[in-house]
């Protein structure tokens, strides 16, 4: 649909899509709130086809809100950030045309959007509220504002966006069409970053394998490959095919338009499994396969709850440590920012302070203990053996601290701020191997957000480098409650 052009500067153009439920190809503009905004910053990004336009009076309640440490504050201020994105090295002419619509916060979305977001530039002339409507004058305003534009704009479905029952109310008694907002999405980590993996085309072979070489050293099998999916690849990215009997290979190394991949040992075989911890899908096993290889010094795993980070990053550490003898002892550390209200201080040492902070770390153990040999006896005799091997830390101490031949583990890493994350990394000395796991979508810490934690920042800067592996697990393997709740809330 061809998009028509404004006839003055501020005045609410035509939407260029087509509502997908009206029965004629009916353009629509969306009037936001700013508790809708409040309540999903990437509420911008919903509307793809359709149109939106912000109120001055939008942006001033919204700055009025960016102060605090309230979850409403923080999306407020992510708000800001999306929109200046948006407003980077644009000039007037361009805002009055409208801003295109990014499908996604990440430009990851399935389908380009043909939608525009208008500010509100001028003074909308509208007639006059009821004297006698009750309220505060910032909804009154957008109400006035909606209804001028849909009287300006006839051939235009104006429809005012908000999570006010109240307000919607009162649109309705003055004809103004309300509707609430419902499409709110949580970032995850696949939107902000990428996935470490990649799936192979269907041709691939036919196009990648006509000069292709392969060898093994020892119990690794490399094949050398050139073509024009090479220049997509990173380090140490892992590759699989959508067949069953396809392969699963890391990139060990790339040359320009040539590449080396190594086929990925089978940790879902018992024969194969790290501490009695065996991979349970393709995710799981790329990740064992990172974490079990010395030549990678630093390995990240993100992905949302019960998909095994914590539990195969303490088996690997383990097995390392207790049976390869490649490490000293394991330092498990997280900063320390409470879901809820804060309890106080807490008596005893560093350690026994950082103890309830390491519940993750506690259920993991009881698990890689469930032994039968020795009953109770032998798996607490068990328990004190693995006690004595890993150590709590605080984030507080880690200042000018140097770590020979330790594996770290640093758990909730998304609530890192990228100066923390830097602090942290290169306390690393030789021999170290740092395992950063986390969540982007559980972020704690006030003021920071998906783009701007610490995990986000190590996965960007250190991407592409030969020593270090990234993957994001999807699939949930903690309990069928788990999993249909990660899907559903």
């Amino acid at each position: 649909m061809k998009r028509r052009s404004l006839s003055e500067p501020g005045t609410a153009p035509a939407p260029g899509g087509a509502a997908a439920t009206a029965p004629a190809a009916q353009p629509r503009l969306f009037v936001l709130d700013t508790n809708v905004l409040m309540h999903d910053p990437t509420a911008i990004y919903r509307f793809e086809e359709h149109d939106i336009y912000l109120p001055m009076v939008v942006l001033e309640e919204l700055d009025a809100h960016k102060k605090g440490m309230s979850e409403a504050s923080r999306n407020v201020r992510q708000v800001s950030r999306f929109l200046d994105d948006m407003m980077h090295g644009v000039t007037k002419e361009q805002i009055d045309a409208g801003l295109p619509l990014p499908s996604s916060q990440s430009g990851n979305g399935n389908s380009p959007s043909s939608g525009r977001l208008f500010f509100q530039t001028r003074a909308l002339s509208v007639s006059p509220l009821p004297e006698n409507l009750p309220g505060k004058g910032a909804d009154n305003a957008i109400l006035a504002q909606t209804l001028a534009l849909s009287r300006q704009m006839p051939g235009v479905r104006v429809a005012l966006v908000s999570k006010d029952i109240n307000l919607r109310i009162k649109a309705a008694v003055l004809g103004v069409h309300a509707e609430d907002y419902s499409s709110d999405k949580t970032l995850e980590d696949s939107d902000v970053l990428y996935s470490g993996m990649a799936p192979l085309p269907a041709d691939f072979w036919e196009q990648h394998g006509k000069d292709m070489r392969s060898w093994k050293e020892a119990e690794h099998t490399f094949y050398e490959l050139s073509g024009p999916a090479v220049r997509d690849w990173v380090p140490n990215q892992g590759l699989y095919e959508n067949t069953a009997e396809g392969i699963e290979g890391i990139v060990r190394r790339l040359d320009g338009d040539s590449a080396t991949i190594e086929l990925t040992r089978d940790f879902r075989t018992e024969r194969h499994n790290v501490w009695g911890i065996t991979a349970r899908n393709r995710e799981q096993n790329f990740a064992l396969n990172l974490l079990m290889d010395p030549q990678i010094d630093i390995v990240t795993i993100l992905g949302p709850a019960g998909t095994g980070k914590t539990l195969m990053t303490l088996a690997a550490g383990l097995a390392q440590t207790l049976e390869a003898n490649r490490f000293v002892e394991i330092i498990m550390t997280r900063v320390t920012i409470p879901l809820g209200e804060d309890i106080g201080f807490l008596p005893g040492t560093e350690e026994e302070k950082m103890e309830p902070w390491m519940g993750a770390l506690m259920d993991n153990l009881e698990v890689l203990t469930q032994t039968p040999e020795g009953g109770n006896w032998g798996r607490a005799a068990t328990n004190d053996l693995l006690r004595n091997r890993i150590k709590i830390r605080s984030l507080n101490f880690m200042r000018g601290r140097t770590f020979l031949n330790r594996f770290i583990i640093l758990d909730e890493a998304q609530n890192l701020t990228p100066k923390q994350m830097k602090a942290l990394v290169t306390r690393a000395g030789p021999g170290t191997k740092l395992v950063c796991l986390g969540n982007v979508a559980q972020i704690d810490t006030p003021y920071l957000t998906e783009t701007t934690s610490g995990i986000t920042y190590v996965v960007n800067r250190f991407r592409g480098w030969e020593h270090f592996g990234h993957v994001t697990l999807v699939r949930g393997e903690r309990s069928r409650l788990a999993d249909y709740a990660s899907d559903v809330l």
